[in-house]
């Protein structure tokens, strides 16, 4: 008969493994990543917009589902919008539009104190790039604005000193379906208080995004 060896003398990520929280994570991450395959699996081939496709994209609404990871574990869920603004530009052959990002996220993590999750709000002005004078289905776009979480973030491994925060991005992005009304967008971030106070040890987060635009 093997001996039972006590869970205290396990290494602790393997202590950890099956422990409710652990659990909980695991149905986050998978139900993020079904539910984004879901929406992937309707992709159809992006065809050249008429001009008015054009237009009515770009002044387009949004709303969306992301997941982002971090490391030592932290997760989120977020549901958001977006809201174009009534501008342009052109630049290297392509063309530049803004819009309004507004968003909340349960952000889940490693808690060193009482709580493990935080609710986070932030609006974050982006600005959006389309090569071929706007008209491909690829974009590149990059935003910074401001956070604000319900609990600071303090996990076993870093701690927040605010809780206002930053938020810059840069992302990844096409369009897809008929109008080309579904977005997917592969985009990092990095969160932190930009020196307003200490400790800002920063948090970065790779993020994935489904968007349907109407």
């Amino acid at each position: 008969m093997s001996p039972v060896v006590p869970q205290s003398a396990l290494p602790h990520n393997i202590a950890t493994q099956s422990s409710p929280r652990c659990r909980t994570r695991n149905r986050l991450v998978l139900s993020s990543l079904v539910l984004l395959a879901t929406f992937g699996a309707s992709v159809a081939v992006a065809q050249t917009p008429t001009a008015a496709t054009q237009a009515d994209l770009a002044l387009a609404k949004s709303v969306y589902v992301q997941g982002s990871w971090a490391e030592h574990g932290t997760d989120g869920a977020t549901l958001g919008m977006t809201l174009p603004w009534q501008w342009r530009r052109d630049l290297w052959n392509g063309e530049v539009r803004g819009h309004w990002d507004a968003y909340v996220t349960r952000l889940s993590f490693d808690g060193a104190r009482d709580y493990n999750h935080t609710w986070l709000i932030g609006l974050v002005p982006t600005l959006r790039w389309r090569p071929d004078a706007g008209r491909s289905p690829w974009f590149v776009e990059a935003g910074i604005g401001v956070t604000y979480m319900s609990d600071r973030y303090v996990t076993v491994h870093k701690e927040f000193s605010t809780s206002f925060n930053f938020a810059s991005h840069l992302g990844l992005g096409y369009n897809f379906g008929a109008q080309r009304a579904h977005e997917m967008q592969v985009r990092y971030e990095h969160l932190s208080n930009a020196g307003i106070d200490h400790p800002n040890p920063g948090e970065n987060t790779l993020q994935l995004r489904y968007a349907y635009h109407f």
